[in-house]
């Protein structure tokens, strides 16, 4: 199933495999990741975003403890919350602090729906 944005554009997902350190609590790192999520859905600089556990420690090779799914309309939107990061005001610093303070190691990736409607429409032409 394609993701769609409100312009009717694809989603692309922006992907963060995360491991705490270990003095880090779950649930204080899903109340701070929730927060910062928050506030940066609220301006609009991400779209729908989702925090998942392993369950059972079933995992194989590199899968992390948790995933994070940011969901973003485009590269510009992307930009504009990193962006945000380096301007950010004290309240948004502490939030993102909390929240970062918490992991030991992140891995990070960004994946587009696939195959897409260019794509399609490139490989037609051939």
């Amino acid at each position: 199933m394609l993701m769609a944005n409100a312009k009717g554009g694809l989603m692309s997902v922006y992907h963060c495999m995360i491991e705490l350190r270990s003095e880090a609590k779950a649930l204080g790192f899903a109340a701070a990741c929730g927060a910062w999520m928050a506030h940066l859905e609220h301006h609009q600089m991400i779209g729908a975003w989702r925090l998942l556990r392993r369950q059972f420690g079933l995992a194989s090779g590199a899968h992390s403890d948790f995933l994070l799914e940011i969901e973003i309309d485009d590269m510009a939107q992307l930009d504009i919350a990193f962006r945000a990061l380096r301007k950010q005001d004290d309240a948004a610093e502490r939030l993102y602090d909390q929240m970062h303070q918490m992991i030991g190691q992140a891995q990070i990736g960004l994946y587009r729906p696939y195959p897409d409607p260019e794509y399609r429409e490139r490989i037609a032409l051939v």
